[in-house]
């Protein structure tokens, strides 16, 4: 049986209150730190363990086990520097995994320099998600791999319904690979198919390619 994993979220607040429970819902050991007592006190029943403090103070943190934990998150505000006092302090104890919400360009530029493993920006990721799925109503998932290839899960269109993967020869066309075949009503996945494979309507197809290639699919759907 797999080990329950333990993750901190420093900072309760809109952000990291919705991340300490979706977490908490995933059947992980959340243990949350915020300074306001009514931020804790809301979420403190979906926590493994509740603390009101500073989690900006070195002395608070060094009392934790940040370095065995498997991932710390710091959502601290809109004002930079405690979230960099507390980055500062979790790497200086050992965390490994440090995942912390950006307030700016420059915020995030100086988290990378001491050696987070992501800044995200919600409201960007959020919007620029909304934007593409409302301009590429076909693309129903999306999952970066690295910096070059992606995997994209595509609702197959009209104009590909009733031909073969090999009439569509879509690594030709496009540069994609696609690996599986998904019927949306069932949920069944059909693993690899070959080049006789006929596409239905109410399947989608799960290819992989680089991004330009990837975006060169997607514009055409």
């Amino acid at each position: 049986m797999a080990a329950v994993k333990h993750f901190y979220v420093l900072g309760l607040g809109t952000f990291g209150g919705a991340l300490a429970r979706q977490l908490n819902k995933n059947g992980c050991r959340v243990t949350g730190i915020d300074s306001h007592r009514e931020h804790v006190e809301d979420i403190k029943d979906e926590l493994y363990e509740a603390i009101i403090a500073d989690a900006t103070d070195f002395d608070t943190l060094q009392h934790l086990n940040l370095k065995d934990a498997n991932g710390v998150f710091i959502s601290m505000g809109e004002d930079i520097s405690p979230s960099l006092l507390a980055t500062l302090h979790v790497k200086e104890l050992g965390a490994k995994r440090i995942i912390v919400k950006g307030v700016s360009k420059d915020h995030g530029k100086l988290l990378k320099s001491l050696g987070v493993e992501r800044v995200i920006f919600p409201e960007a990721e959020i919007a620029a998600t909304l934007a593409d799925r409302v301009t590429w109503p076909n693309i129903i998932d999306f999952l970066p791999i690295d910096p070059e290839y992606s995997f994209m899960e595509v609702a197959v269109p009209d104009d590909m319904v009733g031909k073969s993967l090999m009439q569509l020869n879509l690594r030709q066309q496009f540069g994609v690979w696609v690996v599986g075949i998904k019927d949306s009503m069932t949920g069944k996945l059909e693993m690899f198919p070959d080049g006789a494979y006929s596409l239905g309507c109410d399947q989608l197809i799960l290819v992989v390619g680089k991004q330009s290639s990837l975006e060169q699919l997607r514009n055409k759907t």
